[in-house]
């Protein structure tokens, strides 16, 4: 319990105070609390004597009304707390697991399944905080109260506060028993939680893609195996806990049983009077109620264990460190002999180069060349394990992502639209820009002629992930985003790749508009849209293997004339191709 108060503490961030003031509220409830148990033996002493001293009983019972009373003081306080500022603790644990996220490395970030950061950024915040703000004050009431009642009744008799000592610690192997159990139980039912989330994403997102492999309702089988791994680790959790739970309980009654059977003995003996083996009797309920509660809470603990150790864990991921005076005030690009690795094998080998500013340079190369990462250490995805990437001069390692973000404009293959309505989508690059400004963008992105003919204009809803819209649609969408924010860097990992002839003219137009008078930097497959390119880095295996324009490059024979020449005979094929269809189909044969 130690540990998970000082882990709570960590999650209360700047209700850390507050926590602590409740924490004390809480014992301070319970000692008085305690202390108003204890007084009924007094009172009920001076009530069975022979000659009843009224103003002794009488001051007992103001002493019990003022521990009463000092109780509800400290409970309205602790409740307060409990009450009032929950909302606000849990609000606050998601926006600093926000914030370290927004920091993480997004290396890191990717190696978490999407799932994963649900659950913690969801349920886990929400356990954490019902934790920081009920479970460590019932466990303090748990733990007080009884600790009080035992020296209460050392006081009245060393034999019933002896065989209360003794017998009570026969549950602590138990309640051990069942916090172990349950300690890995839940560790497993979260991470089948997690897993499971991330299935059910998976699911929603690969929907049209199981329905036409035949894996959807009960035919799906990675969503099937993850709900039944779940539902295995909380039915296993909750049956291998029942029965150490059970014992502990027994063993905290019969503490009760023994002080029972002791006081009554005392009373046989004329050691103890009746009305005192009654207080006691009651004292010992009151001492075996909160130890019974304690081996049922004994799970909520370990649920609230286990969600604070996830929150924390995402919070003591080491952030990116960043200078916050550190700023970017040109705009030409260096790389300066980088390594990467996103595991143990190199992406990238000592890549150098300079990109001049207001300049467009190319990168080429085959499937897994290290392309993408090269722009994605532009945009302090990672850093680099050797050498520095520039901006302006500037060592990425010293500049905050957000700042680097505030200069570079990013429009991927893959489009991610978020479901709200596409002035929402575009206005994301700059949320206090004007319709008049979003309306510029969209047409100079070539967005505005369709979103003329919808009928809700500019207010149309893309749908999750953009999907009530075409691939072409979307790309124009992610560009007049682009062209919105006006950074004065641009990456594009080639944007038309996947699109039809139609949508490529359409989004071609608007990358146009995109990259006017700006510093360029594109990943191309189609070697014909980077033919005016002022340098095309030809990389392979992580090298730069060749540098130059596009005459140069072709000049020199190598592996970009080669690529050259391969797309140039597959886009003559396609053609023939096509007329030998045609002709065949007309019934000629050399028209």
């Amino acid at each position: 319990m130690r540990r998970i108060i000082g882990l709570m503490l960590r999650v209360a961030g700047p209700y850390r105070d507050r926590f602590v003031s409740s924490i004390r509220d809480s014992v301070i409830g319970s000692l008085a609390q305690a202390g108003a148990y204890a007084c009924m033996l007094p009172i009920l002493y001076e009530l069975s004597r022979p000659q009843v001293d009224a103003a002794a009983a009488w001051r007992w019972f103001a002493v019990f009304a003022a521990c009463y009373a000092v109780e509800a003081v400290f409970r309205c306080r602790e409740i307060g707390f409990q009450y009032t500022e929950w909302a606000q603790v849990i609000e606050s644990i998601r926006l600093r697991l926000g914030d370290r996220l927004r920091r993480m490395p997004l290396r890191e970030l990717e190696r978490r399944a999407t799932g994963d950061l649900t659950t913690v950024v969801g349920g886990n915040a929400v356990n954490a905080a019902l934790g920081v703000s009920a479970v460590a004050l019932v466990f303090l009431q748990m733990v007080t109260v009884p600790v009080v009642l035992i020296v209460v009744f050392l006081a009245v008799d060393w034999r019933l506060g002896l065989t209360l000592a003794v017998v009570t610690p026969l549950a602590v192997p138990f309640v051990r028993r069942v916090q172990r159990i349950s300690g890995r139980g839940f560790r497993r039912v979260d991470q089948a939680d997690a897993d499971a989330a991330s299935r059910i994403v998976e699911y929603v997102q690969g929907l049209p893609v199981f329905k036409a492999t035949g894996q959807v309702g009960e035919s799906s089988v990675r969503l099937q195996r993850a709900l039944h791994e779940q539902t295995r680790h909380q039915a296993e959790s909750q049956t291998q806990a029942a029965l150490p739970a059970l014992y502990a309980a027994a063993a905290v009654q019969v503490g009760v049983v023994a002080v029972a059977a002791v006081g009554t003995a005392l009373v046989l003996g004329a050691d103890l009077t009746v009305p005192v083996l009654v207080a006691v009797v009651v004292g010992a309920v009151r001492f075996a109620e909160p130890l019974a509660t304690a081996t049922t809470l004994t799970a909520m603990f370990e649920i609230t264990d286990a969600a604070v150790e996830r929150v924390v864990e995402v919070l003591d991921t080491e952030p990116m460190e960043a200078d916050p005076d550190a700023r970017i005030t040109r705009f030409d690009a260096e790389f300066d002999h980088v390594e990467f690795a996103y595991t143990d094998a190199p992406v990238l080998r000592g890549v150098s180069f300079t990109v001049a500013a207001r300049s467009f340079t190319a990168l080429v190369g085959p499937s897994g060349s290290g392309k993408t990462t090269v722009t994605k250490l532009l945009t302090r995805y990672a850093d680099p394990d050797a050498g520095t990437v520039r901006i302006g001069g500037v060592d990425l390692r010293t500049v905050d992502p957000s700042e680097i973000y505030r200069h570079v404009s990013v429009v991927f293959q893959d489009v991610y639209l978020f479901d709200d309505t596409i002035r929402a989508n575009i206005a994301m690059a700059r949320p206090d820009a004007t319709d008049a400004e979003v309306e510029a963008a969209a047409r100079a992105a070539n967005v505005h002629g369709f979103v003329e003919r919808l009928p809700h204009g500019y207010d149309t809803r893309v749908g999750e992930i953009g999907g009530a819209l075409s691939g072409g649609e979307r790309q124009r969408i992610s560009i007049a985003r682009a062209i919105l924010k006006d950074a004065p860097i641009v990456l594009l990992d080639e944007p038309t790749a996947a699109l039809d002839t139609e949508s490529e003219v359409a989004v071609q137009q608007a990358i146009d508009a995109l990259v006017a008078d700006r510093t360029v930097i594109v990943i191309a497959h189609r070697l014909s849209t980077v033919v005016g390119a002022d340098q095309i880095l030809v990389l392979a295996d992580g090298r730069i293997i060749e540098r130059g324009r596009h005459a140069e490059l072709l000049a020199e024979g190598g592996r970009y004339a080669r690529m050259w020449e391969a797309q140039t005979r597959a886009r003559h094929w396609r053609v023939g191709a096509e007329t030998a269809r045609v002709g065949s189909d007309n019934g000629g044969s050399d028209g």
